[in-house]
């Protein structure tokens, strides 16, 4: 069974090699590559970041005249994912990366610049080393002197974290944890107690407003009237009965105000003498057992004080009239 692809050719007895024409190519020919950028970088035209490892369909081509030991330096060319500008960047075998030059700039360069002064200080300090013993010397010196520096920084960490390692963590825990957990007891205990005042506060105020309404509602029972003593009319001074008209008995008094409301009593003075009241209380009641003396008409026995007044004005009046 013949396969399906022949991997294999046919030359027959006569093919020459030599007999085939080289094709002749320039040595600056670009060839199209897939690959992936090496580094961070940021466009200068818009300033778009490409992170590291982002693929791209890049032009290859061979730097002339510029050789590492033998080994042939590459040129790549790549477009801005977002302005398509054009950035190129190159091989360097003697650092083992890749050099930015044309159309970014490459982030993260601050730590590569220090490694590589690093190592150049380094490479002058021991070709200084080897033209001059005094130099070894020195550079011994304060080498012995920086350790020493690092072994006391060393023993103070120590002390520092055995003094620290009889610090019981967990009791210093647990006491901030009820010292937490009494503040907040507290805490919900005068809330508890504010709350009450302000229920308290409430209660009295609707139980007083209840009062109020209540009060408004009922009104309050009458006063019973004081009932006169049936002799309390003797001991006030007799008034003069004004003589009636007989056109008056007829028709009334036509509306007119009685006078003997009119009649106001004269105060006394704060500052009168008690002797003078005392005088005129004793000549009224003098008076008053005088009209009853001179008062020829008997009472009767079982006459009510409303009775005694009449007969007592009809005596004043028939007094007057002779």
């Amino acid at each position: 069974m013949s396969e399906r692809k022949v991997l294999n050719k046919y030359y027959p007895p006569d093919f020459d090699p030599s007999k085939i024409p080289k094709l002749k190519l320039p040595k600056d020919r670009q060839y199209v590559v897939r690959l992936m950028a090496p580094f961070n970088m940021r466009c200068k035209t818009c300033g778009e970041y490409i992170y590291k490892g982002k693929k791209f369909n890049a032009r290859k081509e061979t730097v002339q005249n510029e050789v590492y030991l033998g080994l042939p330096i590459f040129r790549f060319y790549i477009k801005c994912t977002r302005c398509l500008a054009e950035i190129t960047f190159k091989t360097d075998p003697q650092n083992t990366d890749y050099t930015m030059e044309h159309g970014a700039t490459r982030n993260f360069q601050a730590e590569k610049l220090l490694e590589e002064e690093e190592k150049r200080v380094q490479k002058e300090r021991e070709d200084e080393e080897l033209n001059n013993p005094m130099k070894v010397l020195e550079n011994r010196t304060k080498d012995s002197k920086l350790e020493m520096e690092v072994l006391e920084n060393l023993q103070e960490l120590k002390d520092l974290n055995q003094r620290q390692a009889h610090v019981d963590f967990e009791a210093m825990l647990r006491q901030h944890r009820l010292s937490e957990e009494e503040r907040q007891k507290q805490e919900q205990e005068e809330d508890e107690q504010e709350t009450a005042a302000l229920l308290e506060e409430a209660r009295k105020r609707r139980l007083l407003e209840d009062s109020d309404s209540e009060d408004d509602a009922i009104p309050p029972p009458p006063k019973p009237a004081l009932r006169p003593s049936p002799t309390a009319i003797l001991d006030e001074a007799p008034k003069a009965k004004r003589r009636v008209e007989s056109w008056e008995q007829s028709i009334g008094s036509l509306g007119r105000p009685r006078l003997s409301g009119l009649v106001v009593v004269k105060k006394t003075k704060a500052g009168a003498d008690q002797n003078t009241g005392q005088g005129q209380v004793t000549s009224a009641t003098g008076t008053l057992q005088s009209r009853k003396v001179a008062d020829p008409t008997p009472l009767p026995p079982a006459t009510s004080s409303l009775s005694q007044l009449g007969v007592y004005l009809d005596s004043d009046d028939s007094n007057g009239s002779n």
